[in-house]
């Protein structure tokens, strides 16, 4: 039996919790949550043992002798829950986050990629950034697909999501509702935009051996064509509905390397899809796509067997075992 520990008891925390015990994979042994402190997990995940207590902070648990893996859903920055990842390691278990860039946070973050390194190594534990995007279907996937390939010269991948159903952090995170002002505004002071489509890039390059002399990233609105509903409130027509955003690395001005995300509210033909001119040449469409919230809480529960069984240290999706459905089974 597996035992966990919840650091963020946000929506995707609460959500992935509520799986956990939905899916007989273990107990929760601790909770920890600023804004929940002092409150019984019960109250808001259902089927909780009653006796755990939400911590104000991880020097508040006493249950880390009795802890095989903490997951942690807090902030999408590395340098925002890096002292969390660190003081964890230093607890003696294993992590898996949905932090965005720590799927590649070599990128970033080389200085303190090392010192989670290091000291994952030091105390013979793993740490693993993962999630549905980034963390599988915009690197993960599209590397895993090359299986089967000879060669490789161009990888094309995408999603476009419908975020009527996404939850409310996730709306505000792509814009919607903000005027074309109020949305640029927010573009330059760097909090508006999805996190982790250079890290699912760099990934791609990485692991397959792309070269490449230059990379970019850009950013732009979906504009609402008429006037929509979502969680945030109205989206009177000609305001931001979501946001698009490609990213690019070329050689010698040719792209080989090509990812776009757009997420929007009341999007059509929500997909996603990955394009390799390869030999054999190979396309793969998801149609519909895939619900982010229900996927992200899913592949964060199926990686702790995987991060279990890796070798000690800050690890990638590329380095563990791919995750499988893991659900307790009657005998």
């Amino acid at each position: 039996m597996v035992r966990i520990v919840q650091v963020g008891l946000g929506p995707l925390g609460v959500r992935a919790a509520r799986e956990f015990l939905e899916r007989d994979m273990g107990r929760i042994v601790g909770a920890v949550d600023p804004v929940h402190a002092g409150r019984p997990l019960a109250e808001l995940v259902e089927g909780a043992d009653p006796a755990v207590t939400i911590a104000p902070d991880l020097a508040s648990l006493g249950c880390w002798g009795d802890t095989d893996a903490a997951i942690v859903t807090t902030r999408s920055a590395l340098p925002d829950c890096f002292e969390t990842l660190r003081d964890l390691l230093g607890l003696g278990v294993h992590v898996v986050s949905s932090c965005e860039e720590l799927s590649y946070p070599w990128l970033q973050h080389p200085i303190m990629s090392q010192e989670l390194h290091e000291r994952a190594v030091k105390a013979r534990r793993v740490v693993l950034g993962t999630g549905i995007n980034p963390g599988f279907l915009l690197d993960t996937f599209p590397v895993a697909l090359t299986g089967v390939c000879h060669t490789v010269r161009r990888v094309v991948a995408g999603r476009v999501q419908d975020a009527t159903t996404r939850r409310i952090p996730f709306q505000k995170k792509i814009g919607a509702t903000l005027s074309m002002e109020a949305f640029q505004a927010e573009v330059e002071k760097g909090t508006l935009r999805h996190v982790g489509l250079p890290e699912s890039l760099h990934f791609i390059c990485h692991y397959l051996s792309i070269p490449f002399d230059d990379w970019s990233e850009t950013l732009e609105p979906v504009v609402a064509e008429r006037d929509l509903e979502c969680g945030l409130g109205p989206i009177p027509a000609g305001h931001a509905a979501g946001v698009r955003q490609v990213a690019v690395a070329t050689r010698g001005g040719e792209e080989v390397v090509r990812l776009e995300f757009q997420a929007a509210i009341g999007q059509a033909e929500p997909r996603d899809w990955v394009e390799l001119d390869s030999d054999p040449p190979l396309r793969a469409v998801i149609e519909g796509g895939v619900h982010g919230d229900a996927a992200t809480t899913s592949i964060l529960l199926n990686a702790i067997g995987s991060v279990r069984e890796a070798e000690p240290g800050l690890r990638t999706m590329a380095d563990v075992r791919p995750p499988r459905c893991q659900v307790r089974r009657d005998a």
